[in-house]
């Protein structure tokens, strides 16, 4: 009934963290990890603990990656994490599915609490753009151009829920936070993928 979709770029040395936790979980038919055009070895990293790795040739962005990913499964539940999470456990998940699974919400939106002050800070400035949320399968199917949003994706597939007026649950993951693009990349670069991807989310805004 529910797909575990992680896109993922150049997470080799993170995604192990997270799929660690997964794949020891009965709650997903499919564990779907989309390696979006990655230089390094996160399609090997993600390939050894037994879940579906989809390569794209080149990089297409997260709105693309979970494009991939939903396109190539059939439940009528998704659940979408990040593949850089630090903290998270199985009742993160199972209390982020549950209110979808059990009808009382079309999507959840998991939020940071307790976890780091920069990424909690982030997410109540934002709590629309949250990478980690569960979702009835029709939403996305009901977005156009979902795959050209890159990381817009989360605002865009918030908003579009918010305009058709359906229920939205908010869940807080409390102690789980995520690797900041300057801890990855080093500072410089690290600052510049934040503004790129600062970038791809403001030209969604208002779509």
């Amino acid at each position: 009934m529910n797909t575990l979709i992680i896109p993922a770029y150049n997470e080799a040395a993170n995604i192990s963290r997270v799929l660690s936790v997964v794949t020891e979980m009965p709650d997903f038919q499919e564990i779907i990890v989309v390696d979006d055009g990655s230089s390094d070895e996160t399609s090997s990293v993600a390939a050894a603990f037994g879940v579906r790795v989809i390569r794209t040739e080149r990089n297409q962005g997260k709105g693309g990656a979970i494009a991939v990913g939903f396109q190539a499964c059939e439940t009528p539940f998704l659940t979408m994490l990040d593949a850089d999470l630090i903290g998270l456990h199985p009742y993160h998940l199972r209390s982020l599915a549950e209110p979808v699974i059990h009808g009382q919400a079309v999507m959840s939106l998991g939020l940071f609490a307790s976890g780091r002050k920069w990424t909690d800070w982030a997410q109540k400035i934002a709590p629309s753009i949250t990478g980690q949320r569960v979702l009835r399968r029709e939403l996305l199917e009901s977005i156009p151009d979902l795959a050209t949003t890159r990381f817009g994706v989360d605002l865009i597939i918030t908003n579009h829920v918010k305009r058709m007026q359906l229920p939205i649950a908010e869940v807080f993951l409390h102690d789980v936070t995520q690797q900041m693009k300057e801890e990855k990349l080093g500072l410089l670069h690290g600052m510049a993928a934040r503004l790129k991807m600062y970038w791809e989310i403001m030209r969604v805004m208002g779509k």
